[in-house]
């Protein structure tokens, strides 16, 4: 009985070294190279020497690239997410330029400080973007075209432990989304 625990404590052991050594490493810093089509490039190179025309985009079209913002993010006060009075300009600039372009829709994100537990910061980031949304739907922005999400303390704009760090990363940031 004996002699097979130790041969089961050895398959574990040898079991564990394969696993650790079979690669289960970060692969960050290999890069793969795109595969090209010869036929492709020849096409491209043929075409180089033509001239090149460009059409002017007609005014009344709005081009945002994807996953930008175009507003200053509002902060909050530590463990709250009232609006604050220097935030008012902000959402009245959100809300006027949504009132201007009806067909874009925005991504509220709600942004914690590294202070209190995971949980308790996306409840608060969720908090802080639903204010934001509670504001500018007061201000006429129609609610189905405002959308909310939290991340909490996870995407800190600045990752220092200060007081001022901290105050930079309670925020709602404004994203939009079409």
């Amino acid at each position: 009985m004996r002699k097979f625990a130790v041969l089961l404590m050895a398959v574990v052991l040898f079991a564990g070294a394969i696993s650790v050594l079979s690669g289960c490493g970060s692969r960050e810093d290999v890069v793969e190279e795109p595969i090209i089509d010869p036929g492709v490039t020849e096409e491209a190179d043929a075409l180089a020497g033509d001239d090149i025309v460009l059409y002017e985009q007609p005014e009344d079209i709005v081009y945002i690239e994807p996953g930008s913002s175009i507003f200053d993010d509002i902060h909050f006060d530590y463990d709250s997410y009232d609006i604050l009075s220097i935030n008012v300009g902000t959402l009245q600039e959100v809300s006027s330029w949504l009132a201007e372009h009806e067909e874009v829709r925005v991504m509220i994100e709600g942004h914690c400080d590294e202070r209190g537990t995971s949980e308790y910061n996306m409840a608060l980031g969720e908090q802080r973007a639903l204010a934001a949304r509670r504001y500018l739907v007061g201000l006429g922005v129609g609610a189905s075209r405002l959308g909310t999400i939290s991340y909490g303390e996870e995407r800190a704009l600045d990752p220092r432990s200060t007081e001022d760090a901290w105050s930079k990363n309670r925020r709602a940031h404004f994203v939009i989304s079409e």
